[in-house]
């Protein structure tokens, strides 16, 4: 039995993506005067989106410890008003 590439009939073999995939790296590693806070809702927001959620860390880079310290910090923030839990639309 002679095996052959699968194809996707005419179109053809499906093509590879090449593409750079840069390393992201965690803020608060990097600078050791960034620190987490909830009281710096300024930082805290750069970790959320327009919406008020939490972003995850394959989006943010963060390392699994600065990342639990951050959510941490925000749901504080959250509980004394001083980040909305959500924006609402419109």
């Amino acid at each position: 039995m002679i095996m052959t590439p699968i194809s996707r009939g005419p179109k053809g073999p499906r093509p590879q993506k090449k593409f750079f995939h840069r390393r992201k790296f965690c803020r608060f590693c990097t600078d050791s005067n960034l620190k987490i806070e909830y009281k710096e809702t300024q930082t805290l927001r750069d970790f959320t989106t327009e919406r008020g959620k939490i972003m995850p860390r394959r989006i943010t880079g963060n390392c699994a410890k600065h990342q639990r310290e951050l959510t941490v910090a925000i749901k504080r923030a959250r509980t004394i008003a001083l980040l909305p839990f959500v924006v609402s639309e419109g």
